[in-house]
């Protein structure tokens, strides 16, 4: 009885967690359309994901050189931080395709509104001449 209730909440855990990131891609304090803050969101992250990635990528060299000096914990230190960089690295190329689209969405929206005001302006102008 135990195990089938352990189970169940495992399922329901798991399910809501996937659940919940299908729709996480909401940032806090930034609206869905604004999406030059959201760009602007994004490349911070990535810059921030960077140096924690090089500062990582600098202690496992660190340990390399002089694994000598960490002793017993110096495997736990060393897959902890080759486990960050490998977290890091994957949040750094998350944050630069997230930047990168909305970026591209931001230019894409501005290249229509400008064509929407040129067609408003020779709608104008049409109706002037007439």
């Amino acid at each position: 009885m135990k195990a089938q209730k352990f189970l169940t909440l495992i399922s329901v855990l798991a399910f809501s967690l996937a659940a919940s990131s299908v729709f996480a891609v909401e940032v806090e304090g930034i609206d869905d359309n604004d999406h030059a803050a959201l760009t602007q969101h994004y490349e911070n992250a990535a810059k921030e994901a960077e140096a924690k990635l090089q500062k990582n990528k600098a202690a496992l060299k660190d340990y390399e050189a002089h694994s000598y000096n960490y002793g017993r914990q110096g495997q736990d230190f060393k897959s902890h931080a080759t486990a960050n960089i490998r977290e890091y690295e994957e949040v750094l190329a998350e944050s630069l395709n997230n930047a990168d689209l909305h970026k591209k969405i931001t230019m894409d929206h501005h290249d229509h509104s400008s064509v929407n005001k040129a067609r408003v302006n020779l709608d104008q102008n049409t109706s002037a001449i007439r």
